[in-house]
């Protein structure tokens, strides 16, 4: 049959690079986050800023996809979208999303959950204003999530807004811009040899504070 010679259930690794515990995690999971960040980023790894995106539509379907962080707040994770995607049709409905980065160079996973909400449109400006000409026409050449006949509806599109913008500089679309999800939940993960991995959990307590747990691997 076919795949019968992949032999996936035999793929592992034994993590051992480094732990994890309550002291190094210390007291604010951002600050930590931030921590972690920056020694992926030392250790070069790319497309740190990676994310995977889970969302759920209206019949409690999930969907998860890849997008990029582009900014951390003192009270969330910032990343921009088209609002007319399958992703922001389902924040709209339901802003409860989660999202995960995993650097396997560090051997280290990052789970977050919370309220998807908009930024102000001065900042989706400002940010939009910073990406290269060819993803600001792309951003308006892309019916996203939409579907089309073939590849050269979207080759069309974007050459009609070239030429439509090449004097004038590119106004961002009112349907992108970012978001900010602000953060109930986040759990950081270590891997440890024979798959005892370290999990410190961060949780909102009372008074909008943060408790810190341990979980079992």
């Amino acid at each position: 049959m076919p795949g019968q010679n992949l032999n996936i259930s035999g793929i592992r690794k034994d993590y051992m690079l480094a732990e994890l515990d309550e002291r190094i995690a210390g007291d604010d999971p951002l600050q930590f986050f931030k921590k972690w960040f920056s020694e992926a980023e030392a250790a070069q790894i790319t497309e740190i800023n990676a994310m995977t995106l889970a969302t759920v539509d209206t019949s409690n379907q999930p969907h998860a996809r890849i997008v990029l962080l582009k900014g951390l707040e003192p009270n969330g994770f910032v990343f921009f979208t088209n609002y007319d995607s399958d992703k922001g049709i389902e924040i709209n409905d339901n802003p409860q999303v989660a999202l995960v980065f995993f650097w396997k160079e560090l051997e280290r996973q990052v789970r977050i959950e919370g309220i998807a909400e908009k930024i102000p449109e001065a900042d989706s400006d400002l940010y939009f204003n910073s990406r290269p000409q060819g993803s600001r026409i792309g951003a308006w050449a892309s019916p996203q999530s939409r579907e089309i006949a073939d590849r050269k509806v979207i080759e069309m599109n974007y050459s009609r807004y070239e030429q439509e913008f090449s004097q004038i500089e590119i106004p961002r679309p009112p349907h992108w811009g970012g978001y900010i999800v602000r953060p109930f939940a986040i759990e950081f993960w270590q891997g440890r040899p024979s798959r005892m991995h370290d999990r410190i959990l961060f949780s909102i307590g009372k008074e909008d504070s943060w408790v810190k747990t341990r979980l079992a691997p």
